[in-house]
């Protein structure tokens, strides 16, 4: 129950690393706002029974993070309920695979309006609430690919890599009012991200790069977000945790 108590807002719930997150954060005593583009019948099912089998409070909020409007009121709709923040996980992202001179300069902006400026904003408003009670913990999901720069990411690696800086630069700007604001890069991990963009041929030569030799699970990169989200990482700030199997 390393989150008893704390209330914690997490985007890109319905799915992967998000939908990870959430039932790992409801299983240690964290009441989530889930932040989904959409609710449907099967994420609702998921969210009623995580409730009663966790105890927590899992309150679904939809917005669609390439909607600047959108996002700014899911956001006061959850500052509007007066419940202090304690944790804001970024981890909604969208991809794009293609090579640089093939890649349109609208397809950039638009990664970097979701995987980016809109995480910003959210986490603008998220700060407010944090910054009253004078603690919180921003964990920010960006990539190994922001690191490695993979061939064919131009603007997923860069927005990834945009979201590392900035963590640096809030990290020093937010530790005055004890927020610690973190980053985890993810490598392979077993999303449909992950297998709707990556090919056979670059999964096997990633897999051969790998000390692990496999493709991470969603629930391993979650853990790492509750290490970072918890008291556990008290003294962490500003980091980037590679949790990519040793590549």
């Amino acid at each position: 129950m390393l989150l008893k108590g704390k209330t914690a807002v997490i985007t890109g719930c319905n799915r992967g690393i998000g939908k990870a997150t959430l039932k790992v954060f409801a299983e240690h005593g964290a009441d989530v706002w889930a932040c989904v583009r959409q609710v449907d019948d099967e994420f609702t099912t998921f969210l009623e029974a995580l409730g009663q089998e966790t105890g927590a409070c899992l309150t679904p909020v939809c917005f669609d993070l390439a909607d600047g409007d959108a996002v700014k009121e899911g956001a006061k709709s959850i500052l509007a309920e007066k419940k202090p923040i304690d944790i804001l996980v970024n981890n909604a992202g969208i991809i794009h695979t293609s090579l640089f001179q093939m890649t349109p300069v609208d397809k950039m902006k638009e990664l970097f309006e979701v995987n980016y400026f809109s995480q910003l904003l959210l986490t603008q408003y998220m700060v407010k609430s944090m910054t009253r009670k004078r603690s919180g913990a921003i964990v920010n999901i960006s990539s190994s690919a922001a690191i490695e720069g993979n061939e064919g990411r131009t603007a997923y690696a860069s927005s990834k890599a945009a979201m590392i800086c900035s963590t640096k630069v809030m990290a020093k700007e937010l530790a005055r009012a004890n927020i610690r604001v973190n980053a985890i890069a993810p490598g392979l991990t077993m999303t449909d991200m992950m297998t709707g963009s990556t090919p056979e041929d670059a999964l096997a030569q990633t897999l051969e790069r790998i000390c692990m030799k496999r493709v991470g699970e969603p629930e391993e990169i979650a853990k790492a977000a509750l290490f970072l989200s918890s008291d556990l990482s008290s003294y962490m700030t500003g980091q980037v945790l590679r949790v990519d199997g040793g590549m």
